[in-house]
């Protein structure tokens, strides 16, 4: 819990750090994120001797690796053009909508079974959700490309066996040479379309830590994926899309219709019954395990 509590936390103040790597563009600022989240990985592994979890990794494993990578790429790329395009009430609409998709794969595909308190929360929110959707009026095209590439992703990491660092560090390596030579082709070609050496030291700093800002949070998920059902971590995503609409109404200056806000009320009192059911039934296990005599 405190893994993805930590992760989705972090994933909340992304709208303040990503409009600063303008003028870079979405494509550039997904290519350096990937690279120096490599980087970053691969002196992690290297400090901490953990380079040999990745021999002797079957191929299957590394076709697992491969589509999170892919995913998880789309995702990013899905974000960072809502956010800097000034859309991050979009942006928090799919990570509202994440939530009912991890429930729905963790029990489609991982045979999770949800309490009655759990299934009612799940209900409540997908009326909220469809309530956004169709009354609100605008086909939800972004929040469902990001709710249905972070769900994925998420399911696809469920079933890496691998620990966090050298499964994140495996998904950064499978798509850094891609990504290298994006950013030299930018900051070679005869129109100079890279922003890396031509906006300053600053600018060039701040796509650096693109990569620590990417990995810190993709590691406590990754950890918190291993740790408790798909179905509850996605509950516990609600966290992120609250603190961006926060931002997106108080920071942004961005308009919500009346209906949103009814909406987004409804998903937080789901929210409220699902974090009632872990509550109980955390008390109910502690108290029928034996006391130690």
């Amino acid at each position: 819990m405190f893994y993805g509590i930590s992760a989705y936390l972090l994933w909340g103040l992304f709208p303040a750090y990503f409009p600063l790597l303008r003028p870079a563009a979405p494509v550039e600022i997904i290519a350096h994120r990937i690279l120096w989240t490599a980087v970053f990985m691969a002196i992690v592994l290297t400090v901490s001797k953990s380079w040999r979890e990745l021999r002797g990794v079957s191929a299957a494993t590394w076709a697992k690796v491969a589509a999170a990578s892919l995913l998880i790429t789309a995702n990013w790329l899905l974000y960072v053009i809502a956010v800097n395009s000034g859309h991050v009430a979009d942006a928090a609409l799919g990570y509202f909508i994440n939530p009912l998709v991890n429930v729905l794969l963790g029990v489609v595909f991982l045979a999770e079974r949800l309490r009655r308190l759990q299934t009612i929360s799940v209900l409540v929110a997908a009326v909220a959700v469809l309530l956004l959707t169709v009354v609100g009026g605008q086909p939800p095209i972004i929040g469902l490309g990001l709710a249905l590439s972070f769900g994925l992703y998420g399911l696809v990491k469920k079933g890496i066996s691998l620990p966090a660092t050298a499964s994140l560090a495996a998904e950064t390596l499978v798509l850094a040479p891609v990504a290298l030579g994006y950013i030299l082709y930018l900051e070679l070609a005869p129109a100079q379309a890279g922003t890396f050496l031509s906006e300053g030291p600053g600018h060039a700093a701040l796509l650096i830590c693109a990569g620590l800002v990417t990995a810190i949070p993709l590691l406590l998920f990754g950890t918190a994926t291993k740790l408790i059902p798909l179905s509850t971590i996605g509950m516990l995503q609600y966290v992120t899309p609250t603190i961006q609409m926060i931002w997106a109404v108080f920071v942004m200056q961005e308009h919500l219709e009346p209906i949103r806000w009814v909406g987004f009320i409804i998903i937080w009192i789901s929210v409220a019954i699902f974090l009632t059911d872990i509550a109980r039934n955390h008390r109910l296990t502690h108290r029928r395990k034996p006391k130690a005599s």
